[in-house]
């Protein structure tokens, strides 16, 4: 494997302005504590990929929606209840498209734009 192949992702950053606050929502919303918990960033292990929080950090202005970090998830509506009823507002509304494909996104209560992906093609 080449030096320049990229490996995956690995981590996507969220704004977090007052990091107590941010880190309690994001410990309800998915359902875990984060495993590692300091001052200057908070990192949760999902899925075995990385959600950190940034305090200080301005969330990322979404100007093209179309790019956007999608999470996997298995049940995309389920997904948005449980985040919508947990203050989230929708960025997107779920929508197929195409193959069974599924995306939808939230903002948090914080201004970060959060994306969902139910795909039934990709396994790892």
């Amino acid at each position: 494997m080449a030096e320049t192949t990229l490996l995956g992702l690995r981590t996507v950053i969220y704004a977090a302005p007052d990091l107590a606050a941010v880190k309690a929502w994001y410990t309800d919303a998915l359902g875990i504590a984060p495993y590692f918990d300091q001052p200057f960033y908070v990192g949760f292990s999902v899925g075995g990929y990385e959600l950190g929080l940034v305090p200080g950090a301005e969330p990322t202005v979404v100007t093209n929606p179309d790019t956007l970090t999608y999470w996997g998830v298995g049940d995309i509506g389920q997904v948005m209840t449980h985040w919508l009823d947990r203050g989230a507002t929708v960025h997107t509304n779920i929508q197929e498209v195409g193959d069974g494909i599924k995306t939808a996104a939230v903002n948090d209560p914080f201004g970060n734009v959060v994306g969902f992906i139910e795909n039934p093609h990709f396994s790892l």
